[in-house]
């Protein structure tokens, strides 16, 4: 068994959408662990084994048994962000398990190929349901418990989608990008609680998503000649939830490793 850390000052974070092993949710976890964060992560099975990558009914539970050995307090919790009423459902898991959460980490996303001859109501819904819906109520929902007074941090993921156009992908375009005005405003709002809120884009990442011809493409659009990899947005986020950041609010940072786009 794996000793628990006891550091008096050791954060608290939340970090969603952490189904796969590979993807960049659990490179976030493991960066956070690594800066002895406590960790509690969410995973939504259902929708990652409806995607192309598919993801193995185990991973989550691999997950909470790496970071658990590497000396943290971690625990998880299946949920689909969808559901309006998740929120108090998490946020009370969290503060029973663990206190008041100190870090945010709004990673959990929903994406599918929508354009403009194939966009439907139920397809906007869905993405907007995970991608704004979701981010937005629980966003405020950690703010509105944070009694702390400094060092809170929200830190969402979003995806360049003002960096050019994402054709194909017209539902998850119009919704990540929602992201990035909400991370500016919200900054505003709750600068005097002590949270600072910050967007991470990360470009285009190697979680599994890309094989083949696409991937040998978008190499070429690097400076580097490879794509990113998940622990390259974790080292950020990383920085972003440190003390470090502090001065940091407001901001949709573009960590691309040079991808050019066109």
């Amino acid at each position: 068994m794996a000793k628990i850390k006891q550091q008096s000052n050791a954060k608290i974070a939340i970090v969603t959408g952490a189904s796969r092993l590979n993807g960049i949710g659990a490179a976030i976890c493991r960066e956070l662990a690594e800066s002895g964060c406590h960790l509690f992560f969410t995973y939504w099975t259902e929708y990652d084994r409806s995607m192309p990558w598919g993801v193995g009914a185990e991973e989550p539970q691999k997950l909470q048994e790496e970071l658990t050995a590497s000396g943290v307090k971690v625990s998880s919790l299946e949920v689909d962000l969808a559901q309006i009423d998740f929120v108090d459902l998490l946020l009370d898991r969290v503060s029973a398990e663990f206190g008041e959460p100190d870090i945010l980490v709004n990673n959990a996303a929903y994406s599918t190929a929508t354009d403009y001859a194939s966009l439907t109501a139920t397809e906007l819904d869905r993405h907007y349901q995970v991608n704004v819906r979701a981010t937005a109520l629980l966003s405020a929902g950690f703010a509105q418990r944070f009694k702390k007074k400094e060092g809170g941090r929200i830190i969402n993921m979003t995806s360049g989608q003002f960096q050019g156009p994402m054709a194909g992908e017209l539902a998850y375009a119009a919704t990540k990008g929602a992201i990035d005005a909400l991370t500016i405003t919200l900054s505003a709002e709750v600068a005097p609680l002590g949270i600072t809120v910050n967007a991470v884009n990360p470009g285009p990442t190697d979680t599994g998503w890309a094989t083949g011809e696409t991937k040998r493409f978008l190499e070429t659009k690097f400076p580097t000649g490879r794509l990113g990899q998940p622990r390259d947005a974790a080292k950020l986020v990383k920085f972003l939830a440190s003390e470090d950041a502090e001065w940091i609010t407001g901001q949709i940072i573009h960590s691309e490793g040079g991808f050019m786009r066109g």
